[in-house]
C-alpha cells in the first residue's frame, strides 16, 4: 500500500472506528485522524456544545467542510463521525477519495460501548436503545452505499481486527 492511498472508516457510534483506526494507521504507516476530534480541536468545545449552539445542521456543516479538507489529504486513516454519511456530498467524497470500510456493530454491543458516554448528543435521550435502532435504520443503507468493504466488529478484539484490515488493504495494493 502506498502512502498516497487513504482509508476511511465509517459506521455507527460504538463500532470502534477510532480504536481500530488508530491501530490500523500504525500498522500501515499512515497518519490517523478522527474527524470528531478534529472538530473539537478546531472549535475548542465538545460536539454536544456545538449541537447546543448551532444545532445538528450547524455541526453537519462543519463536518462537511472538514471532510472535504481531510479527504483531500494523502496517506491517512480517517475515522469519521457516525452521521458523516448523511449528506450525499460527503458520501461521494469518501467513496472517490479513498477506500471506505464500514464497521458494523450489533445493537447490544453498541449499547454496551456507548452506555456511559455523556458526550454523544444524539444519545442524551430517555431511551438510548430506541434511538440507536432508529439511527441504524436510517444510516445503515447509507453506510452500505458508501462502503467498498463491510466488516463486522463484534469480535471485540481491536488489535486482531486492525491486523485483518491491514492485511486486506495490503492485498488490494498488490
Amino acid at each position: 500500500m502506498t502512502s498516497s492511498r487513504n482509508v476511511f472508516l465509517i459506521g455507527p457510534m460504538g463500532a470502534g472506528k477510532t480504536t481500530v483506526g488508530r491501530r490500523l494507521a500504525q500498522m500501515l504507516g499512515l497518519d490517523f485522524i478522527d474527524s470528531d476530534a478534529a472538530i473539537i480541536e478546531r472549535t475548542g468545545v465538545d460536539i454536544a456544545t456545538i449541537f447546543d449552539i448551532e444545532g445538528e445542521t450547524g455541526f453537519r456543516d462543519r463536518e462537511s467542510r472538514l471532510l472535504d479538507e481531510l479527504t483531500a489529504r494523502q496517506g491517512i486513516v480517517l475515522a469519521t463521525g457516525g452521521g458523516s454519511v448523511l449528506r450525499e456530498a460527503n458520501r461521494s467524497l469518501l467513496r472517490t477519495r479513498g477506500y471506505v470500510i464500514y464497521l458494523t456493530v450489533p445493537l447490544e454491543l453498541q449499547l454496551r460501548r456507548t452506555r456511559r458516554d455523556r458526550k454523544r448528543p444524539l444519545l442524551q435521550t430517555a431511551n438510548p436503545r430506541a434511538r440507536l435502532e432508529q439511527l441504524n435504520r436510517e444510516r445503515d443503507p447509507l453506510y452500505r452505499e458508501t462502503a467498498h468493504w463491510i466488516v463486522d466488529t463484534q469480535r471485540n478484539d481491536s488489535q486482531r481486527l486492525a491486523r485483518d484490515l491491514a492485511d486486506h488493504i495490503r492485498e488490494l495494493a498488490d
